[in-house]
């Protein structure tokens, strides 16, 4: 039956148009965007689960920044404690050549006192964004360096994972290898030499204990940034297995959703004009 009131091939060509109209937008903003999933309407679960994937992400790059300013404390630190480790190491040769007695203690004295001074001059310089590691006058005393490097999830808590340091204050020690070095200028006896050279040895042992834990540190801190970076990358390459569009679907489904748009508009056009055919029948 024809009628020209009701057209049921135009309505339903115009409604296979406009499914067919409604796809081509969507793969238009896949492929505008590059994700097949940007929004929770396109995916929920998806959008769900990588919304908290890229925040971890984020939140791991932002640790990194974080270690980089942790790393370069400890690595000034470190050249500031293996500087006064090759001072110590002048040191304690003039400290054992002053152990005959008759050497010119004095002069000895004067020597170690100036190696001492440059130690404090190394220490105080050893110095990264204000932070001194070695020294409590440029950290307010501080006892300990706490260092985040990362965050952690378990379920719906989220937690940051700490690296604790504890400093030393080697100007401290450069200070008592001053003393050490005034005590050898006033010695008379052998065994009060020896005493000193003893002394001064420990202090010694202090100053290579320091530089080889900031050593540690530092890499401790490389190994963990290079962690952060793989782990980074694997969020990021799971997020992106999730809402990335792919763009060669994506390309080929373009194509045939415009063969399909110029084929279902012919078709609603031959469908408008079946009403015409009616007035033949008037005639």
């Amino acid at each position: 039956m024809s009628s020209i009131n009701t057209n049921n091939s135009a309505m339903n060509a115009l409604s296979t148009l406009r499914g067919i109209n409604e796809d081509l937008n969507k793969t238009q903003g896949r492929i505008s965007t590059g994700l097949k999933v940007s929004s929770a309407k396109d995916n929920a679960s998806y959008f769900s689960i990588s919304s908290t994937m890229s925040s971890e992400s984020g939140m791991n790059k932002a640790v990194n920044e974080g270690l980089d300013l942790a790393k370069s404390s400890f690595a000034t630190a470190r050249l500031g404690a293996e500087t006064m480790q090759e001072l110590g190491k002048k040191y304690m040769e003039r400290a054992a050549f002053a152990q005959e007695v008759g050497v010119d203690q004095a002069v000895v004295q004067k020597e170690l006192e100036a190696l001492a001074d440059q130690m404090i001059t190394a220490i105080t310089q050893s110095s990264f964004n204000g932070e001194n590691l070695i020294s409590t006058a440029g950290v307010a005393a501080q006892a300990t360096k706490t260092t985040t490097t990362g965050v952690s999830r378990a379920g719906a808590d989220i937690s940051t994972t700490k690296q604790t340091y504890t400093t030393v204050d080697l100007e401290t020690v450069a200070g008592t290898f001053k003393t050490i070095a005034g005590n050898i200028g006033s010695a008379t006896t052998s065994a009060d030499l020896e005493a000193q050279l003893k002394l001064a040895e420990a202090e010694m042992k202090t100053v290579v204990t320091t530089a080889t834990n900031l050593g540690v540190q530092e890499k401790s801190i490389e190994t963990q940034q290079s962690f952060l970076n793989e782990l980074t990358n694997r969020l990021d390459s799971g997020v992106g297995s999730m809402v990335d569009a792919n763009m060669e679907e994506e390309a080929a489904r373009l194509q045939a959703l415009q063969v399909q748009q110029q084929l279902a508009s012919q078709s609603l056009s031959i469908a408008n004009q079946a009403p015409q055919n009616i007035l033949s029948l008037f005639r």
